[in-house]
């Protein structure tokens, strides 16, 4: 059994797109960051850096104690690992698995969350800040454009870890689509993850788990989002 401390949000998205992929076990803690639930002593001994997701895996490999995992790429990672599937054995494949998923921690994710915040989220529309996030994004799409024109998953031609990473920062701002039409390879690829069955029943969660995700933000959920600690 493992334990998911999760909230539906693009990183919180990745893990249960495993999850569901390699029929994994597993129970969902909420982790309600628009109330604060980040920021509880019992969730910062574990996720030390007051984010989610985190996991706790009650049957870790070693047979030891329950083994917590904090960080969304370091935990598709350990979940790889313990299952043997989706990221390659052969030590090419296994590198260039990694280079992607590290280009998605390192760039698309920090980069498509800043231009949501800029766009979306932003009490103040700065137009160099949205600008400058706009144009990174649009970038790092065509660098995914350009290596998806040579091979059907980012990794090669086998669906990986860092296509898990990398699918839910696709268009993950409703009111910020992909431009699709200038990116047609990126778009057979997310069309193509998006119909796995395993897919649909990670999003699916997001309704089960946030009824009310979509809507606008409260003060208090801004507070909790934005604010200073």
């Amino acid at each position: 059994m493992i334990d998911l401390y999760y909230w539906p949000t693009p990183n919180g998205h990745k893990v249960t797109l495993l999850l569901e992929e390699a029929g994994l076990e597993y129970r969902i803690h909420p982790v309600n960051i628009g109330s604060g639930d980040q920021f509880k002593p019992e969730f910062l001994a574990i996720s030390p850096n007051n984010k989610m997701p985190a996991i706790v895996d009650h049957a870790p490999a070693d047979g030891g104690a329950p083994q917590s995992v904090f960080e969304s790429g370091a935990i598709l990672l350990y979940l790889a690992e313990k299952t043997g599937r989706f990221l390659p054995a052969d030590p090419r494949g296994r590198v260039t698995t990694l280079e992607w998923l590290f280009w998605q921690m390192a760039g698309l994710g920090p980069m498509s969350g800043q231009m949501g915040h800029f766009n979306v989220y932003a009490p103040e529309k700065i137009p160099y800040a949205i600008e400058r996030y706009d144009n990174e994004v649009r970038r790092l799409h065509g660098v995914m454009d350009k290596r998806l024109a040579e091979h059907a998953f980012l990794a090669g031609e086998e669906y990986t870890i860092a296509d898990m990473a990398s699918y839910p920062w696709v268009g993950a701002y409703d009111k910020l689509p992909a431009d699709f039409d200038a990116f047609p390879n990126l778009k057979r690829w997310h069309h193509a993850i998006a119909a796995r069955p395993a897919t649909q029943r990670a999003y699916a969660l997001r309704q089960q788990v946030n009824p009310d995700a979509g809507k606008p933000l409260s003060d208090e959920e801004r507070r909790h989002l934005f604010g200073k600690r």
